[in-house]
């Protein structure tokens, strides 16, 4: 058997590609970030590691082993999504974001709550992980998946938020719902309301937290919008 990695097919650098540039211009992520899409059981593509906002038509992505070394030039964070990977065999998208209003909330020591509808997705609450350092070293990635377990989100501190979707229209659109529960609780917190207030919880957060109805597919389709390779 070859030990060089597979190929990654043209669409799958196609779709990662349009994946980052919605991350970079929809606010969710500046300089920083990065996502990625299964090809197989051993093997996923990475964005290319430079602003996604920036990542131009036909820039490829890496082929990356879900266990092993990685290979050169790709950044040390991306053990995240190998973890996420190995551990949970339906995701089939990760995406690595540092969003405002998430940020703003985890400095408070805090994670959305389920208040409306996109935070329905996280009911009932999304794990944060306390380290403010960047998770760079094995250990540590494994830590931060066990504590993401089969959630559709974990918060890191100041330094964004990981999701994980079936596809990579759902990983897109977890890291938006995230962002958009987030700006809400910030609200929420600052009318002086976070106490005794209704959260969606249970039969209702699930009844509410559907897929059916073309929900990534359209906010997928929202945040690509202008994509020069749509």
């Amino acid at each position: 058997m070859s030990d060089h990695p597979p190929t990654a097919p043209l669409e799958a650098q196609r779709v990662v590609r349009r994946m980052a540039r919605a991350l970079g211009r929809n606010g969710l992520s500046g300089p920083f970030g990065h996502c990625s899409l299964r090809l197989d059981a051993a093997h996923f593509l990475v964005c290319a590691p430079r602003p996604m906002a920036l990542i131009g038509v036909d820039e490829p992505g890496t082929v990356v082993p879900v266990a092993g070394p990685l290979p050169e030039s790709v950044l040390g964070e991306v053990r995240l999504h190998q973890q996420v990977y190995a551990r949970r065999s339906g995701v089939q998208a990760v995406c690595r974001f540092i969003s405002p209003s998430v940020t703003a909330l985890a400095a408070l020591g805090r994670t959305p709550r389920p208040r409306h509808g996109n935070g329905a997705y996280f009911a009932p609450g999304v794990p944060f992980w306390t380290s403010s350092a960047l998770v760079r070293d094995d250990p540590s990635a494994v830590a931060v998946a066990s504590l993401m377990g089969d959630g559709p989100a974990i918060v890191l501190n100041v330094n964004g938020a990981v999701t994980a979707g079936s596809s990579p229209e759902q990983a897109l659109t977890l890291a938006w719902f995230l962002e958009d529960a987030a700006r809400v609780e910030l609200a929420v917190l600052a009318a002086g309301q976070a106490e005794g207030s209704h959260l969606l919880l249970g039969d209702e957060a699930a009844v509410r937290a559907t897929w059916q109805g073309r929900i990534a597919e359209r906010v997928w389709e929202f945040l690509t919008r202008d994509d020069p390779e749509a």
